[in-house]
């Protein structure tokens, strides 16, 4: 048994280390930032230049022709970003918005810690750029006001943005709490496959999940707050690894005492790395879908 259960604990770590960043119902970092005071109809795109010359899958162009990435925008938008010069060194690393109509731009994976705004306006090839600032939070939020730039006599000193901390804190709730049942749900329907039926073993694979999940996406926040997203990556992939290990425990003293059918250590440790992961594949399909969920 305790050579059963270290060998998925590995199986773990190994399928966790490249789904880490993408694959869980877990929170992933994020900027976002609304844009209020806009005209209707107004063209306008944003990006955020970055302090470092790559972020996650971002990154600065190399200057090598062909080495383009603007998959998800028209060249032409990338060319005008590309084209800016920054006066603090700070990079475009190929990633854009158009933020016409939306007024939003929402960076939800693996942003820049240091960044400045950027805004390019096609229509007078203006662009707007705002002071360094820094994620505060995991999801950090801004708001933008622009109705000082939207009329011809604007007293904006040097095209000057300025955005507020707006940290969503209703969002935030909401989010764990459809992340929470999400996972609750996708566990009862495996544990309904493994024979788990009765209502004692319901409420117990509820009430572990709302535990694990609260301490899991509370910790992560802390950690990645205080030590960044490399810290957050590794803890991420240790504290997966001790749920499902609690879990195994947990299921297999409680599953075996309130279920009337026969649960032995191994059954309960076979189901509790089923549902674990099944959440990462799940958690991945999700994630790029409802991005700012999960």
């Amino acid at each position: 048994m305790k050579r059963f259960i270290s060998l998925l604990l590995c199986i773990t770590v190994i399928f966790s280390l490249p789904l880490v960043a993408h694959a869980d119902i877990g929170p992933k970092p994020s900027i976002n930032i609304t844009f209020e005071g806009v005209k209707n109809g107004t063209e306008y795109h944003g990006t955020l230049l970055s302090e470092r010359k790559s972020t996650g899958p971002s990154s600065a162009w190399d200057g090598i022709s062909g080495h383009e990435n603007y998959y998800d925008f028209d060249y032409e938008i990338w060319q005008a970003f590309q084209s800016y010069t920054d006066a603090d060194g700070y990079y475009f690393l190929q990633e854009a918005w158009d933020c016409t109509g939306t007024n939003q731009l929402n960076w939800t994976y693996y942003p820049p810690s240091k960044f400045k705004i950027l805004l390019w306006f096609p229509q007078s090839d203006t662009y707007y750029v705002s002071d360094i600032y820094e994620r505060y939070a995991f999801d950090s939020y801004y708001t933008v006001d622009l109705s000082e730039f939207m009329t011809e006599t604007s007293a904006a000193a040097d095209n000057m943005l300025i955005a507020e901390q707006s940290y969503n804190f209703t969002w935030e709730i909401i989010s764990l709490l459809a992340r929470i049942a999400a996972t609750i749900l996708l566990e009862i329907a495996i544990a309904f496959i493994f024979g788990y039926r009765e209502k004692k073993a319901i409420k117990i694979i509820a009430v572990v999940n709302i535990i694990t999940q609260v301490v899991l996406n509370v910790a992560l926040n802390i950690i990645n707050y205080n030590m960044g997203s490399m810290a957050f990556v590794f803890f991420f992939v240790l504290l997966e690894v001790v749920v499902f290990a609690l879990e195994a425990v947990i299921y297999g003293i409680l599953l075996k005492k309130f279920t009337a059918k026969t649960a032995d250590r191994f059954k309960t440790t076979a189901y509790a790395f089923t549902a674990n992961a099944a959440s990462f594949a799940i958690g991945l399909w999700l994630s790029h879908i409802i991005p700012g969920i999960f």
